[in-house]
């Protein structure tokens, strides 16, 4: 009847706990006010909840999902009225030929002819009655059984919807990450080949370096999160690669914090920015200036860039320029909905980045 899940397991226990409660409490009021002889108010009574446990079952676990909420409506309620007019025949074939009490009937007649003064012989309408009374209670349960089928339906329904979302989620991110991962690898190769015929030793250098942050792209980055520390020194890895091939009139400043071991961020979420200074901000006919800055205030992470604006350092790449940011920003919007703030402001001589993120802190054994 139930699926073997928590959920359905837990409505398991409650529909088994609430017939229990029906049971017990008219055996209990039965047996303790009970004026003895044989209780057939009391097993009338079962026969009644047994046909209502029948109509609620049948219809929750059959013609709701199978009828009413595939907009088969009428389907629906042509079998609900066949269900109820059946179990209306059972209990009364049970309740008259098997539970019948004379004795109590011959007493409410006699009773009855008293209040009424009258010889003739009485027969209140009791199956007219009873009729009524076995629709009504029908109906409502019915009701009940469609308002359950319905909420679970609309739980099902918003739970697939958020598994939806977060698979979208987790593809629109693996997207944009394979974005930048190999744009970022593009410019690295360049800086590489500019320095090869230059100095030879600084090349290998730089390439130890460049295999440090593929290592860094192709595990780590493979992680949902990774360290800030991590991150930190994958960042430094880069600026150290891009300081080889900067000449003095570059002003270069870097500040990142000491020990953020205890907070965790997605992978390359900063390095687009880094990225766009170095490329944008640097001249070799002027003075030239990038300033990248990092604080940490409990799990608040305060993220800066600077950059004088200068010729490109490659200047036929002109038409590539922000597809990094463009990337980092829908990174930002999808994993940090309103827990950051990005503000990018640029003037005649000045680029500027400042980036506001609410971390997520290591668990703790």
């Amino acid at each position: 009847m139930f699926k073997s899940t928590p959920d359905r397991k837990i409505a398991a226990m409650l529909h088994i706990t609430a017939w229990i409660i029906v049971i017990t409490i008219p055996l209990y009021l039965s047996n303790t006010f009970g004026a003895g002889g044989h209780p057939h108010r009391l097993y009338q009574f079962f026969v009644h909840s047994f046909s209502a446990a029948i109509i609620f079952y049948v219809g929750y676990l059959w013609l709701v999902p199978a009828f009413f909420l595939q907009e088969r409506k009428l389907t629906y309620l042509v079998a609900l009225i066949g269900l109820i007019l059946v179990t209306y025949f059972i209990t009364s074939f049970i309740n008259e030929y098997f539970l019948h009490d004379a004795l109590a009937e011959e007493k409410f007649r006699a009773a009855l002819k008293k209040l009424t003064d009258s010889d003739s012989d009485i027969r209140p309408p009791m199956k007219a009655f009873g009729f009524y009374n076995h629709v009504i209670v029908s109906v409502l349960i019915s009701g009940f059984a469609i308002g359950l089928c319905g909420m679970e339906k609309l739980e099902k329904e918003e739970k697939k919807q958020k598994e939806l979302e977060k698979e979208k989620l987790n593809s629109e991110l693996a997207f944009l990450k394979n974005q930048v991962s190999p744009h970022f690898f593009f410019n690295t190769l360049n800086n590489i080949y500019s320095l090869i015929g230059i100095d030879a030793a600084d090349a290998q250098d730089a390439v130890l370096k460049l295999s440090k942050l593929m290592r860094y792209l192709l595990y780590e980055s493979e992680q949902g999160l990774t360290g800030l520390n991590d991150e930190i020194a994958f960042m430094n890895n880069y600026i150290d690669l891009m300081k080889l091939r900067l000449n003095a009139k570059v002003d270069l400043s870097v500040s990142f914090p000491g020990n953020t071991e205890n907070l965790n961020i997605p992978p390359l979420l900063f390095i687009p920015f880094i990225e766009n200074a170095f490329k944008h901000g640097i001249s070799y006919r002027e003075p030239s200036f990038i300033d990248i800055k990092m604080t940490v205030d409990g799990t608040v992470v305060y993220f800066s860039t600077r950059n004088s604006i200068g010729a490109s350092s490659h200047p036929g790449d002109g038409q590539y320029s922000g597809i990094g940011l463009e990337n980092v920003k829908k990174r930002l919007s999808l994993l940090f909905p309103g827990k950051h703030t990005l503000k990018i402001e640029q003037t005649d001589a000045e680029f500027r980045i400042d980036l506001r993120l609410e971390t997520k802190t290591t668990a703790t054994t």
